[in-house]
């Protein structure tokens, strides 16, 4: 089949300079929702019709599989549809879709092409309490005949229910002969893809009808407001399925957000406010505290991740603990069976099994050993200015509260450093390392008195 998918249009209501089907929705653009549920349909070719944004747009939606049209001006539904029957192969059907209708389902594309088959036109409709603004189905002795544009309806017409969701299955052949008809002889002066439907019963073709699954699949974004409506009812989605197909507990379905992909293994739980960024994959058994942040992470099964914790682009092994309030950033990797607490950021840093990091440190480029303790107030000085450097510390060391390993320095399997040390050069295994200034007592001194003044 061919796809075309419209995405010229302006949107002057979002108020933005980026183009409307360039906003993010569950962590993507809108339009790469629709491209995405096209590609799932195995098409011959994708057409897209681009206009506001200009290559922008092309450029954000990567794909050798996709062609790209410019609809320039834009002049209707119908006038961009004509820009891409060049690029339609006549012996397939066409499907129409939309950049700013990003819920739609593939399954229920599928359904409207089975209702068109080869020769039929297809129309994608839907009954709404309130069908204010939308195109209404008119219809005689049940058959579609034609579509009334809301504007351009009479009384009796905007009673009607069902509605034109503007995606459609046509044949090819047919298809061009159409739109090379079209007028645009109504309120707005444009060239309606809808008035297909008028020329379809003058040539005897068939006009039926599909409907989705839901009616929010249908969906589109004009505003700000629609947008933040529509990530909500994906999110809703997205919640469902985790709990239904993969078993997840969700402390409150509606405080979840997924922008990318989200993979759980058994019994996972997930309290309220987290969100998940790029590809996230959390193991058996895993349990997410209220309000943290993941991207592009693996966690390993029975790891906890307390309250309030940041990880990207970070890999946790099994059993370990995380939080609350601590920050795992990029290239951080941590063994089975560690510790790191609160207040403690780990950057670019390899904690092997067993090795704890509990209270207020800062660990950057670092490779720590199993079974390494890091007392609280250590940090890595891992940057002199220019460049970074790294901090090794064998496996059984012990690092002392409040100390400073100034890199590039190895600590030694076994070795101890006493709290409060400036670590400049390397200690050696199994030995006590430490560089403390003399504590001194001054049995003389006096502590200050208040000097007597007097106010008013």
């Amino acid at each position: 089949m061919n796809i075309v998918i419209l995405a010229a249009g302006l949107g002057k209501r979002m108020r933005s300079a980026l183009p409307k089907v360039l906003h993010p929705l569950a962590g993507k653009p809108l339009l790469q929702h629709v491209v995405d549920e096209a590609r799932a349909l195995d098409p011959d070719t994708i057409v897209v019709v681009y206009g506001h944004g200009g290559e922008a747009v092309s450029q954000a939606i990567p794909g050798d599989d996709l062609r790209w049209v410019l609809q320039q001006p834009q002049l209707g539904t119908g006038h961009a549809v004509q820009q891409a029957a060049p690029l339609l192969a006549d012996g397939v059907p066409t499907l129409v879709l939309y950049g700013d209708v990003p819920l739609i389902r593939a399954a229920t594309l599928d359904r409207l092409l089975q209702a068109g088959g080869q020769d039929a036109l297809a129309l994608l409709t839907v009954e709404l309490d309130d069908p204010t603004g939308y195109g209404r189905i008119v219809r005689r002795d049940g058959r579609i005949v034609r579509i009334v544009e809301h504007r351009d309806a009479d009384e009796v017409q905007r009673r009607i229910r069902e509605i034109n969701t503007g995606i459609l299955a046509a044949p090819t052949p047919a298809l061009k002969r159409w739109l090379a008809a079209l007028g645009n002889d109504n309120a707005q002066g444009e060239y309606y893809l809808t008035d297909i439907v008028a020329f379809a019963v003058q040539d005897g073709v068939r006009v039926e009808s599909a409907q989705p699954g839901q009616a929010s699949e249908t969906l589109g974004v004009n505003s700000k407001l629609q947008l933040a409506q529509l990530e909500r009812l994906l999110q809703a989605r997205i919640a469902a399925r985790l709990m239904e197909e993969d078993g997840v507990r969700l402390a409150d379905p509606a405080r979840l957000d997924v922008r990318g992909r989200l993979r759980c293994g058994r019994d996972v739980f997930i309290d309220v406010g987290c969100v998940f960024e790029g590809e996230v994959e959390l193991g058996d058994d895993v349990e997410i505290g209220p309000y943290c942040t993941i991207r592009s992470a693996r966690i390993g099964a029975g790891t906890r991740v307390l309250p309030y914790s940041n990880i990207d682009d970070a890999v946790v092994g099994a059993n370990a603990r995380i939080g609350p309030f601590a920050r795992l950033r990029p290239g951080t990797e941590l063994g089975d069976g560690t510790h790191v607490g609160n207040f403690v950021e780990m950057k670019n840093t390899k904690m092997r099994a067993g090795s704890k990091a509990n209270h207020l440190a800062y660990i950057g480029d670092a490779s720590i050993g199993e079974r390494v303790n890091v007392g609280a107030g250590t940090i890595t000085c891992n940057y002199d200015g220019v460049n970074k450097h790294e901090t090794v510390i064998g496996d059984d060391a012990f690092i002392g509260s409040d100390t400073q390993l100034v890199a590039p320095v190895k600590v030694g399997r076994g070795a101890t450093i006493g709290a409060g040390t400036t670590l400049t050069h390397d200690a050696p295994e199994g030995r006590l390392t430490l560089s403390r200034a003399k504590q001194a007592t001054i049995d003389s001194w006096k502590r200050p008195a208040p000097k007597n003044t007097r106010t008013g």
